[in-house]
């Protein structure tokens, strides 16, 4: 029988990924796939559970499904995803109407449990081991054409005091490399030209399937497929940024010169009771030496305010080493106490608002970095990947190498010229816009 399935992912690439090897499962099976969720048979909603917020958003999402569930819209609700791993029974005993809830490690069996739902109108829970949860397989992109995520581990073995993915997820997998390289390939010949690496801990790659470290050689493993222009990496911890990475980011043209470092702090009080590895003084090294050996690295990273202990001294010391520091691309959050974490019941909880003050002030500061890097980049031309046409404005927007999807900045410019989404242009700057830059195409 022809099904109506929809999918709405929340939360990270890594989930994003999860949710398209599931839709090409249902694809494989015949079933339609669809774009919208009135009038289907089965909706999965694939959900984040890592802070308060991205409960929320699914919580929302699922409430929102049940309503058009009541109003006879939609047959079968399936919540699947981080959220589902996490909080199986809360779901169930809060939220009846839902169908069917699953973990991580039945994801690679959602067409049956879509069948049994239909067919046999049973209520499905269904929790193997997070192991079971399928590294590679078909997946059905749901970015555009021209990039794609490609995921080469999963779980985490880093047990910071906040965080509940390896409870999720479990210990770091990592994938095998000829499966990641034959993946690559793929997406390639389907015309994708940037690919996007990730994992919870990318820079671990390789260490618990090959007893160390592999991601420089698998970066030069992937630059040698044809139709890949641009390499990109997500989630790399600042302690294994190793000299031999270094320089593979330097010396492989087609691995772009960026690199996501999610810091979190640079107390070293603070970096111990989150038990990160490494102090201030080890990260202003690894900094220095990314900016020393590649003049042109583009640093992203994330920081977490109001952790447990953080005081006024300790809040300080964030302030004045991202002022000192002037990363290019910051982002911040407030910490979100998590149920069964060490941080949860920490002493020394900060109140809310003072966390949010915090936030604030480190993005304000953030902003004034970002506007001067920015003016000086005016007068300069860079390499731009077309991501969409605004006919309304004859317009293109596109991003640089500095700039990873979704998260970072974009370039707004025009052009004499058709481009296609996808294509390449030079685009010089005349112009910026808080985090965005302003061109026009070199003709």
């Amino acid at each position: 029988m022809g099904y109506q399935i929809g999918m709405i992912s929340l939360g990270c690439p890594k989930n994003q990924v999860d949710a398209e090897h599931m839709l090409a499962l249902i694809d494989e099976a015949g079933w339609d796939i669809v774009d919208y969720v009135d009038g289907c048979d089965a909706v999965i909603i694939n959900t984040c559970g890592f802070i308060d917020d991205a409960k929320k958003e699914a919580i929302e999402n699922i409430l929102d499904t049940v309503e058009l569930k009541k109003e006879g819209l939609v047959k079968k609700i399936i919540v699947s995803g981080c959220m589902a791993q996490r909080h199986k029974e809360e779901i169930l005993a809060e939220i009846p109407e839902i169908d069917a809830v699953i973990g991580i490690g039945a994801n690679s069996d959602i067409v049956n449990i879509i069948s049994d739902l239909l067919e046999n109108d049973s209520t499905i829970e269904k929790f193997p081991p997070q192991c079971e949860l399928p590294l590679d397989g078909q997946r059905i992109l749901t970015t555009p054409e021209h990039w794609a995520y490609l995921k080469i581990g999963d779980g985490c073995s880093n047990r910071c005091t906040y965080c509940t993915i390896p409870y999720i997820r479990g210990d770091m997998r990592s994938r095998e490399m000829d499966s990641i390289l034959d993946e690559a390939r793929q997406l390639a010949e389907t015309g994708v030209k940037e690919i996007i690496l990730i994992a919870q801990d990318t820079t671990s790659y390789g260490l618990d399937l090959y007893g160390e470290l592999k991601l420089p050689e698998l970066l030069r493993q992937l630059s040698r497929i044809d139709g890949i222009e641009w390499i990109r990496m997500l989630y790399c911890y600042p302690d294994r940024i190793t000299d031999e990475l270094i320089s593979e980011i330097k010396c492989n043209e087609k691995v772009v010169n960026y690199i996501d470092l999610p810091l979190q702090h640079s107390n070293d009080g603070i970096l111990k009771a989150m038990n990160r590895r490494g102090n201030q003084a080890q990260i202003r090294e690894v900094i220095n030496k990314l900016r020393t050996e590649i003049p042109d690295v583009v640093i992203r990273t994330t920081f977490i305010v109001g952790f447990p202990g953080e005081g006024e001294e300790e809040f300080e010391d964030l302030a004045e080493f991202v002022n000192e520091i002037e990363f290019d691309r910051l982002g911040c959050f407030t910490f979100s106490p998590q149920e069964g974490t060490p941080a949860y019941d920490m002493d020394g909880q900060v109140e809310e608002d003072v966390k949010l003050r915090r936030g604030e002030i480190i993005m304000q500061d953030q902003l004034s970095i970002v506007e001067d890097k920015n003016n000086q980049k005016i007068g300069k031309v860079y390499k731009t990947v077309v991501e969409e046409y605004d006919g309304y404005t004859d317009s293109y927007v596109g991003r640089t190498y500095m700039d990873a999807p979704e998260i970072d900045g974009i370039v707004r410019f025009t052009s004499t010229g058709d481009h296609e989404i996808g294509d390449f242009v030079d685009v010089k700057i005349f112009d910026i816009e808080e985090y965005d830059l302003i061109g026009e195409v070199v003709e």
